[in-house]
């Protein structure tokens, strides 16, 4: 069974309910994933001042 990636990974975690948008925003923080995969999950455009 291959490994997830760390975007397989949060997107499942959000589109299962267990991750808040807040979670999925520490991600892009931990560099887990990019700004990019942040609107791509939660359909919101990523905001470094909300940080």
């Amino acid at each position: 069974m291959a490994k997830k990636s760390k975007f397989e990974m949060v997107k499942n975690f959000y589109d299962n309910g267990l991750w808040k948008e807040k979670r999925v925003r520490d991600a892009v923080v931990k560099g887990w994933i990019s700004p990019e995969n942040f609107k791509e999950i939660t359909g919101e455009d990523y905001d470094e001042q909300e940080d």
